[in-house]
C-alpha cells in the first residue's frame, strides 16, 4: 500500500478500500482494483483480534527477508534461531515460505507432523525452547508442489498466526519468501497491530542481489517496518587450506585429483601452512557490496558471513553451526552479526536476564 488503504495503482481520488463506496464511486471507474474493492468485505478484519490475542505472549517479532532467492536467508533464519535458543531464550521459528519450505530440513525436523490440542496447533520442537511451524509439516509428500494463488497463501499465514499455540516466546523469527509479494503484505498487516520489531535483510555481495535488496528496504520503509540490519552472506569462499580439493588439469581438459599429494607435501615441507584459512572472492564486490549500499540507504550493516562448506553441511544435516568447531569460519562471523543485531536494537537486557 502506498498510503493507508489506498492501493499504489489506484485511480486519483480513490475513496480507499475500506470505504462503503469502494469500487462503486465515479472515481473507481476503470481502476484495475474496482471489482475486488466492490466485493471485498469492509471494516476491520475480525481475524486480527484473534491474532493479537495469540501474539500477546510473544515479546519480539523479527522478519528475515531477502530481495531474491538463493542468498541463504533460510540458513540465516535457522542459525539465528539456534543461536537465540542457546542463550536460554524461548524461540519460535515460523516459516511462511509457502512454495519452498526448507526450514524443516534445516532444523532437522523432516518427516515431523503438526499435532492439535485444545489450545490449537502445537509447534514441532527441536528443543524445549525452540519450536517450529511450517507448511512443510503438512505436506503428505515432501516432493509435492504447492501451487497456490495469493488468497490461499494469505489464508494459511493467517491460520498459522491464529491457530499456533506458542506459549510464552521471547522471539518469533519469521522466515519469509524472497521478494515483496502477497506473503509479505499479509504478515505485515496481520502482525502490524501487535508490533513488529523489524526485519533483517540477507543479501550476497554482487549487484544483481543488491538491486533487489534496495527494493526490499524500500518495501520496509513503505509499510513501516524498521530495518534491524543487513547481512552480507556468501561474502567470499573461506575454508581451511587442508580442506580444499586440489586438481591438475591435463592438456585435454581432464581434471585429476592431486589433493592427497599436495596435503602430504604441505605436511612434510611446510607444516606451518596447514592451519591457514584460504579465501577467494566468489561474487564481484568491487561496487562496495552491502556495506556501501547500507551507507547510501541509511540502514544498519550487521556484517559479513563467508561462504563456508561446513555451514552448508550443517544446514543440510539440520544442526546448529555453533555446537562444535566444524564451522570454524562461518560460526564466529554469524556470532558477531547476531550479537551486533542484539546490541543495536535494544535486546541486550533480555540476553543478560536469561543468562
Amino acid at each position: 500500500m502506498a498510503s493507508g488503504d489506498i492501493p499504489e495503482d489506484a485511480n486519483e481520488h480513490c475513496p480507499g478500500t475500506q470505504s462503503e463506496s469502494a469500487g462503486k464511486s465515479d472515481a473507481c471507474e476503470g481502476c484495475p482494483n474496482q471489482e475486488a474493492c466492490a466485493t471485498a468485505p469492509k471494516g476491520p478484519d475480525p481475524d486480527l483480534v484473534v491474532i493479537a490475542e495469540r501474539m500477546a505472549n510473544v515479546k519480539h517479532k523479527i522478519l528475515v527477508l531477502s530481495g531474491k532467492g538463493g542468498v541463504g536467508k533460510s540458513t540465516f533464519s535457522a542459525q539465528l534461531s539456534f543461536a537465540l535458543a542457546a542463550m536460554n531464550l524461548q524461540i519460535g521459528l515460523l516459516d511462511i515460505d509457502i512454495c519452498g519450505p526448507s526450514i524443516p530440513k534445516m532444523l532437522g525436523l523432516e518427516g515431523q507432523e503438526i499435532h492439535q490440542s485444545n489450545l490449537g496447533w502445537s509447534p514441532v520442537y527441536v528443543d524445549d525452547n525452540l519450536g517450529v511451524m511450517s507448511i512443510g509439516f503438512m505436506l503428505p509428500d515432501p516432493d509435492e508442489a504447492v501451487i497456490w494463488r495469493g488468497p490461499r497463501k494469505n489464508g494459511l499465514i493467517k491460520n498459522f498466526l491464529k491457530e499456533v499455540y506458542w506459549n510464552e516466546l521471547d522471539f518469533l523469527v519469521v522466515d519469509a519468501p524472497p521478494g515483496t509479494s502477497d506473503e509479505h503484505i499479509s504478515i505485515v498487516q496481520c502482525l502490524g497491530a501487535t508490533g513488529i520489531d523489524g526485519a533483517i535483510i540477507v543479501t550476497t555481495p554482487q549487484q544483481v542481489s543488491l538491486i533487489d535488496v534496495r527494493k526490499e528496504i524500500n518495501f520496509c520503509k513503505k509499510v513501516g517496518v524498521k530495518v534491524l540490519g543487513v547481512v552480507e552472506n556468501m561474502s567470499g569462499l573461506c575454508q581451511p587450506l587442508m580442506d580444499f580439493k586440489f586438481m591438475r588439469m591435463t592438456e585435454t581438459g581432464e581434471h585429476i585429483d592431486v589433493s592427497e599429494r599436495v596435503r602430504e607435501y604441505l605436511r612434510e615441507k611446510a607444516p606451518e601452512l596447514q592451519n591457514l584459512i584460504a579465501c577467494s572472492e566468489v561474487f564481484d564486490s568491487s561496487s562496495g557490496g552491502a556495506e556501501k549500499m547500507c551507507r547510501e540507504m541509511d540502514v544498519p550493516f550487521l556484517g559479513k558471513v563467508p561462504l563456508d562448506p561446513q555451514l552448508c553441511k550443517a544446514a543440510e544435516e539440520g544442526r546448529s553451526c555453533f555446537i562444535d568447531k566444524k564451522c570454524q569460519v562461518s560460526a564466529p562471523a554469524l556470532k558477531i552479526v547476531i550479537e551486533k543485531m542484539i546490541e543495536k536494537n535494544g535486546f541486550s537486557s533480555m540476553v543478560v536476564d536469561s543468562a
